[in-house]
């Protein structure tokens, strides 16, 4: 499962320098859409689990807060 995690950071930040090729091969390389989600799923579990560690708040909180940020980037 750590190579699914890997792999879906490895894609977001291939995104964030500007490699959208990269990003594009390491999509692929999950195999299947369940090892897809399954990756991505455990990556986004992972980073909120820090961000609570850090942050204090809970994880109901952060949620709540990253609902909105969605909300609020998706307007328009």
């Amino acid at each position: 499962m750590a190579e699914l995690v890997q792999r879906a950071a490895g894609v977001i930040a291939a995104k964030h320098r500007g490699d959208l090729a990269g990003a594009e091969e390491l999509l692929a390389a999950f195999g299947s859409e369940q090892a897809r989600t399954l990756g991505f799923y455990l990556l986004a579990d992972l980073a909120l689990g820090l961000l609570r560690g850090q942050s204090g708040q809970s994880l109901d909180e952060l949620v709540r807060e990253l609902s909105l940020l969605v909300a609020a980037t998706t307007e328009g």
